[in-house]
C-alpha cells in the first residue's frame, strides 16, 4: 500500500475507533477483516498509532487544534508510529513543519490544571479518583502509575504445568527464535520480547503455553485448587484463568467455567483443545441465580469470581476504556459485583474458598465491596492474601498485599508502576 493509502486507511480507522461505540480492539479487529490487503507491518503500524492516539487524547487533541485537515489525519499526523519516510511520503510540506513544530511545543505556559491533564491524559473524574486514592505529591503513587499506563504493556506467557516445565518451556521459546524471561512473582510465568507471532510457535500450538498477564496468574493461584475438587470459575469470559485452574488440578475433579456469554466460552473451547484439559465443564448461565447455580449450592470446594468491572487496571492494553467508563458506569458496576459475589457465596461448602477479583484500579470496586461482603457476612473470614501466594512458590509476596483495614489479613493489590503487572484486586474467603 502506498503511503498516501495507508494514511487514508488510518483516517478511516481512527473515525470509527474515536466513535467509541465499541472496543477499540473489536473496531480494529473488524477493521482488518474488511481490508485483508493490508499487510503485517501495514496492520503493526495502523494498531499502534491508533493506540498512541488513544492513550494521549487530550495532548494529540490540544496540538490539533493548530493544524489543517481532517482531525483524524492531524491525530494521525501527530501519533505516527510508522516509518520517517512514510510519513514524509503522505505528508505535504505544509503538515510536515506543523509536525516537526508540534512536536517541540512546551505546555510549560499552560495553567496548572491543563497542563496536568495534558500530561496525564485521564478523563477529570478518574484523575481525580486516582489522586485521592494515590497522592500526587512528593512520595505519591499517581504520577508514576500514569507513566507506567501510557507505555504498552508487555507479552507474559504462562507454562502449562500440566505438560511442560518453565525452564524447558523458556528454552524450546528460545530456539524458535521468542526470547523471554522468567516473570518476578509467577512461578508459572514468562515475559516475552517484543511481540512475537505466537500463532505460528510449535510450543504454543501443543499447548506448553498461554498468553496471560502475570497478574492474572496470580489470581487463579489464590484458589490453592487441588487434585480432585469441584472448582468453579464463575465469570469465566474466553477461560484463561480456567486454564490455569485445570493445571492446578491436574485435570482431575470437575471444574466450572460459568458466563452469561455463549460468545465469551465458544473461544474457551480451542484453547481446552490444545490444554489438554479434560475435566473442565463450560457452560452459558443466565444470571448470579441461574438454577445450574441453585444446583450446585453448598457443593463447591473453591470458587473464583473475577467480576465484570471496568477493566481500568488493563489501560496499558487497552487505553479506549478510560474515555469509555463514567462515573455512573462504576456505579451501576459495583451493584452488579455485589450481586454476582454474593450469588456466588452461596455455592462454596462450610471450609470451602471463596476469591474476589476485579482488574480496577478503583477502591469503589474493590476494597469497599470486599468490606461490605466481609460486614454482611460473618461467617466467612478473610484470609491473608500472602500466606497464600507463598505457599504457592511466589516469591516475596507480601510485596503485593496490603491489610484490606487498618489491620488484619492481606489482599491482593497489584499496580503495573509496581508491579509490572496489569492492576489487579483480589481479596480471599474461606467459610466456616
Amino acid at each position: 500500500m502506498t503511503p498516501k493509502a495507508l494514511f487514508e486507511a488510518c483516517d478511516e480507522l481512527l473515525h470509527e475507533v474515536l466513535r467509541f461505540g465499541q472496543p477499540a480492539d473489536a473496531v480494529v479487529s473488524a477493521f482488518f477483516r474488511a481490508h485483508r490487503s493490508l499487510g503485517t507491518r501495514e496492520r503493526h503500524t495502523l494498531a499502534e498509532t491508533v493506540y498512541a492516539v488513544l492513550r494521549e487524547k487530550l495532548k494529540y487533541q490540544h496540538l490539533a487544534k493548530s493544524g489543517n485537515g481532517s482531525i483524524e489525519r492531524r491525530l494521525a499526523l501527530l501519533a505516527w508510529q510508522g516509518s520517517e519516510a512514510f510519513l514524509r511520503a503522505a505528508a505535504t510540506p505544509a503538515e510536515l513543519q506543523w509536525v516537526e513544530h508540534s512536536r517541540k511545543v512546551d505546555f510549560g505556559h499552560l495553567p496548572d490544571a491543563q497542563r496536568d491533564s495534558l500530561r496525564h491524559n485521564l478523563p477529570a473524574w478518574l484523575a481525580e479518583r486516582l489522586r485521592v486514592e494515590l497522592g500526587d505529591g512528593p512520595g505519591g503513587d499517581f504520577w508514576p502509575l500514569v507513566k507506567s499506563l501510557l507505555q504498552p504493556a508487555g507479552l507474559d506467557l504462562r507454562v502449562n504445568a500440566l505438560k511442560a516445565k518453565r525452564d524447558a518451556v523458556l528454552a524450546a521459546l528460545a530456539e524458535e527464535g521468542v526470547q523471554t524471561q522468567p516473570t518476578r512473582w509467577s512461578p508459572l510465568g514468562l515475559r516475552a520480547e517484543g511481540k512475537p507471532a505466537l500463532h505460528r510457535s510449535e510450543v504454543f500450538l501443543r499447548g506448553d503455553v498461554e498468553v496471560q498477564d502475570e497478574g492474572s496468574q496470580l489470581l487463579a493461584l489464590l484458589t490453592e485448587a487441588r487434585r480432585g475438587e469441584m472448582v468453579v470459575d464463575f465469570c469465566a469470559g474466553a477461560g484463561g484463568k480456567t486454564l490455569a485452574l485445570g493445571a492446578m488440578m491436574r485435570n482431575t475433579g470437575r471444574l466450572y467455567a460459568f458466563d452469561v456469554s455463549a460468545h465469551r466460552l465458544a473461544a474457551l473451547k480451542p484453547r481446552l483443545a490444545r490444554s489438554g484439559l479434560s475435566n473442565v465443564y463450560p457452560a452459558g448461565i443466565a444470571h448470579e441465580r441461574d438454577e445450574r447455580i441453585k444446583r450446585l449450592s453448598g457443593k463447591i470446594d473453591r470458587v473464583l469470581v473475577d467480576a465484570p468491572c471496568s477493566g481500568l487496571g488493563t489501560l496499558r492494553r487497552n487505553p479506549d476504556l478510560k474515555w469509555r467508563q463514567s462515573p455512573e458506569a462504576v456505579a451501576e458496576l459495583v451493584a452488579k459485583q455485589q450481586s454476582i459475589l454474593h450469588g456466588a457465596a452461596r455455592l462454596v461448602k462450610p471450609g470451602g474458598r471463596l476469591v474476589y477479583a476485579t482488574c480496577s484500579l478503583l477502591r469503589a470496586e474493590n476494597e469497599e465491596v470486599a468490606e461490605s461482603f466481609s460486614t454482611s457476612h460473618p461467617e466467612w473470614v478473610l484470609v491473608d492474601a500472602a500466606e497464600i501466594l507463598a505457599r504457592q512458590g511466589v516469591e516475596q509476596a507480601s510485596e503485593l498485599t496490603r491489610p484490606l483495614a487498618a489491620e488484619g489479613p492481606g489482599v491482593l493489590r497489584l499496580w503495573p508502576h509496581r508491579h509490572g503487572s496489569d492492576g489487579f484486586f483480589a481479596a480471599v474467603w474461606e467459610r466456616r
